[in-house]
């Protein structure tokens, strides 16, 4: 067996995949994991701030670039990833296959390392076209695999750094590059008439690891068709081709050459996407209720606002993004009453914290928390209107709450009651 892992790795070397490349992948793989990681647990945070946090509303679009720069990054993560397993892939073949306990440190990070990343990869990807084939909770799952991930590359990082600091900034020798890869020839050839073959278990696995061997050693000797240089063209034109023709549902200067995003600038109700529709909502016919009023609640004191008081009210303007943790995001121009107005009217503080209910009869945001930095800003508007046009059944009609710099998610859509808490 040892024999044939050896042969077996000696086939897979190629000029591409070689510690030098590894390394190159490497960092640049954990740059995009870590700004993953830092925009996700802004993100997280966002939706879930502990007790001491709070967050800034300017600048509004903030939230607009940090979750799509995650997931930007994490879509430029899978062809790094591959790329990073490519040029490993031999070192699957080491022998012996653990050589003591620092090894075995070494490639059980490694494994966790790669498993975790896929499957957290993977589900990010899925996430961003909402389908979810899977029995467990989205967001708890990413959050604490992200923990795993980072946690498993710092084991990885700390076990290789010999390795990694060798080969940083210079090009590494062939004769380097295969002391770290493989075992040099003349070694093994010298083991083999030393040591007997390890003794198999019957004839057939003879027979089958001796015709393994001829397979081996008749494979055709060429040279690797692909070089350094082209294996890293490859890994650079994936990273920019996926990032390119998806980031365009963040960026609008790349909508042109949106391709592949599940979600384009401009497509939808009033030129806006739209996420969870009224009809999966369960609200049409509550919305559309001409009975329909906004209720403001501070302690004993209640006020309920027809949409028609509410357009009496004094109106603000605010250009301001939706931006969707899905990554998608597009500025527009929303018209209501400033959320500090109402909370004058039941004479609450206009810094209170606020819960806001929808009219959604269950789901994770039908009631969602605003903090007191949100509720003060006068451009926080329960949003009447969206382009100079009365709000979309499909954007919250009859009424909506629009902050600067909120997920998407926090943007209550179909607006029943504001509480100050």
């Amino acid at each position: 067996m040892r024999e044939l892992l050896h042969r077996t790795r000696i086939a897979l070397a190629t000029p591409s995949r070689t510690p030098r490349m590894a390394v190159v992948v490497g960092r640049l793989l954990g740059a995009a994991f870590l700004v993953c990681f830092a925009t996700g647990l802004y993100s997280h945070f966002l939706q879930e701030p502990l007790p001491w946090m709070r967050f800034s509303p300017s600048p509004a679009w903030l939230y607009q670039v940090t979750q799509g720069i995650h997931v930007t990054a994490g879509i430029a993560c899978l062809p790094l990833l591959l790329g990073k397993l490519y040029a490993v892939y031999p070192q699957l073949f080491q022998t012996p296959l653990v050589r003591g306990p620092l090894h075995l440190v070494e490639r059980a990070s490694i494994a966790l390392f790669v498993g975790a990343s896929l499957v957290e990869v993977s589900i990010g990807l899925v996430n961003t076209f909402q389908w979810y084939p899977w029995p467990f909770g989205f967001r708890e799952v990413h959050f604490a695999l992200a923990f795993v991930v980072v946690g498993s590359l710092a084991v990885h990082i700390g076990v290789k750094l010999p390795v990694i600091a060798r080969h940083w900034t210079t090009r590494s020798s062939a004769a380097s590059d295969r002391e770290d890869e493989v075992e040099p020839a003349a070694s093994t050839a010298s083991q083999s008439a030393s040591e007997p073959p390890a003794p198999t278990a019957s004839a057939e696995a003879r027979g089958l690891t001796g015709r393994v061997f001829r397979w081996i050693d008749a494979t055709p000797r060429r040279s690797p068709e692909v070089s350094r240089r082209g294996f890293l063209t490859a890994v650079g034109a994936s990273v920019v081709g996926v990032v390119a023709l998806t980031a365009g549902q963040s960026f609008r200067v790349l909508d042109p050459i949106n391709v592949f995003a599940p979600r384009k600038q401009g497509l939808g109700p009033q030129s806006l996407p739209v996420n969870r529709t009224a009809e999966q909502a369960a609200v049409t016919e509550s919305a559309l209720d001409p009975g329909w009023a906004l209720v403001v609640t501070a302690g004993a004191t209640t006020r309920a606002f027809t949409r028609e008081q509410l357009l009496a009210l004094p109106q603000t303007t605010a250009d301001l993004p939706i931006a969707c943790v899905e990554g998608w995001s597009q500025t527009a121009t929303w018209t209501g009453v400033p959320v500090r107005r109402l909370l004058d009217e039941v004479g609450a503080n206009p810094d209170a914290p606020l819960t806001l209910t929808s009219l959604e009869a269950e789901g994770a945001y039908r009631q969602t928390r605003m903090g007191g930095e949100y509720s003060s800003d006068p451009s926080t508007l329960v949003a009447l209107r969206l382009d100079g046009q009365d709000l979309d059944l499909q954007h919250g009609y009859p009424a909506r709450i629009i902050a600067p710099g909120r997920p998407g998610v926090l943007q209550t859509k179909w607006l029943a009651r504001i509480e100050v808490d």
